[in-house]
């Protein structure tokens, strides 16, 4: 069960709740709230090219401001809390936490949904391993090299698939048992892993690269000491809103030309303005004008609860085991759900730490990798 708020005092390299920073853990809440607002899509199963009127709006403000957005600073905050368990704990903490999350994400692949991240975070982070000494303007330097070797690939492919003859399809149908999905899974759950690994590994590996240039570097937990940094990155959104809005085209076509060519403005344009939000909230958290979004702070410090929440929650409303809305929901429909329990998440997570200090998730993470 979860660790009241009155726990015995933790180990050194634990970082206590009164010494947590602000800005971490109130981009991690936002990200993780437009991360289900994207995966909605997968819950919900329907198709971006296939929307039209209100849903076609709604898809537009999903891809201009959320899509590839959310998630790429989720990766940027791992890959900055890889980096502190490195330096506060070494190498061995942090391929202790990895094994414990691939554990973890296996299980969440396939008990509950084929769409878990935690699994192909820790095997691509193991590779961060050798790069522990790393300083942040070679990790920075490394990191956008990565990325934008993958998009260069990425665009190739792109432009060998320029005839558009391959059409995307539409969402595939699910079967109708939990039992027969999750033994699905189960032969799946590895071949996806690899294909993750291959596919999106040197983009994610890229990313987790810079974040550890921003932790280290400070700007992340030391905002006030680098509010030039901070508003050089509002800048790069002058790059990531065409690049969002060629998504929110591509995302109105059905060739497999145009899904590769949005797979680049997807992450691409996502790094870009995950970049501008950190530096947005960064200037507001140095202000001390965060307001409402402050709150945003306790679904952080639960996030791996929160995503866990959210995967059982949208998997038994939309599947046919449970409230079958799969298929039969577009994406207004569907981001207003995820609008609404994103909201409660918030509510909820900041009730539940008065009276515990992790949640479910992060007291079991932690059991397992610290022990008593």
């Amino acid at each position: 069960m979860p660790v009241p708020t009155s726990p015995p005092p933790t180990p050194v390299i634990a970082t206590a709740p009164t010494e947590r920073a602000l800005l971490p853990d109130v981009l991690r809440g936002a990200a993780l709230w437009g991360i289900l607002c994207v995966n909605m899509q997968d819950f919900a199963g329907y198709s971006e090219w296939q929307q039209t009127g209100i849903d076609r709006a709604a898809q537009v403000v999903i891809d201009l401001f959320i899509n590839g957005k959310a998630v790429s600073v989720f990766a940027l905050l791992f890959g900055a809390g890889a980096y502190t368990l490195l330096t506060r704990g070494g190498a061995g903490l942090l391929l202790r936490r990895l094994v414990t999350l691939l554990g973890l994400g296996l299980a969440h692949y396939i008990l509950v949904w084929h769409g878990d991240i935690i699994a192909n975070y820790a095997v691509l982070a193991l590779a961060l391993l050798p790069l522990a000494a790393v300083r942040w303007r070679l990790l920075a330097w490394l990191g956008s090299m990565l990325c934008l070797g993958w998009l260069g690939f990425t665009g190739l492919q792109a432009a060998v698939e320029y005839s558009g003859i391959y059409m995307r399809g539409n969402e595939p149908e699910l079967p109708a048992t939990y039992l027969t999905l999750v033994w699905q899974r189960l032969q799946e759950a590895l071949p996806n892993l690899l294909g993750v690994v291959v596919f999106d590994g040197a983009w994610l590996l890229g990313l987790f690269c810079l974040g550890g240039a921003l932790y280290r570097s400070g700007v992340l937990y030391r905002p006030a000491e680098h509010t030039a940094t901070l508003r050089r990155l509002l800048w790069l959104g002058l790059l990531g809103l065409p690049l969002s809005i060629l998504l929110a085209w591509c995302n109105t076509q059905s060739s497999y030309f145009a899904a590769l060519l949005g797979l680049m403005a997807r992450f691409g344009g996502g790094v870009c303005l995950g970049l501008v939000y950190l530096g947005a909230l960064g200037l507001l958290v140095v202000a001390g004008r965060t307001g409402p979004l402050r709150h945003l702070a306790a679904s952080g410090r639960l996030s791996m609860t929160n995503y866990f929440a959210q995967s059982i929650a949208m998997t038994w409303l939309c599947y046919p085991y449970g409230g079958g809305l799969y298929g039969h929901l577009g994406a207004a429909g569907a981001l207003l759900i995820a609008l609404i329990f994103g909201a409660a998440q918030v509510a909820l997570s900041g009730l539940y730490l008065r009276y515990f200090e992790r949640g479910p998730a992060e007291w079991l993470v932690r059991r397992l990798v610290y022990g008593r």
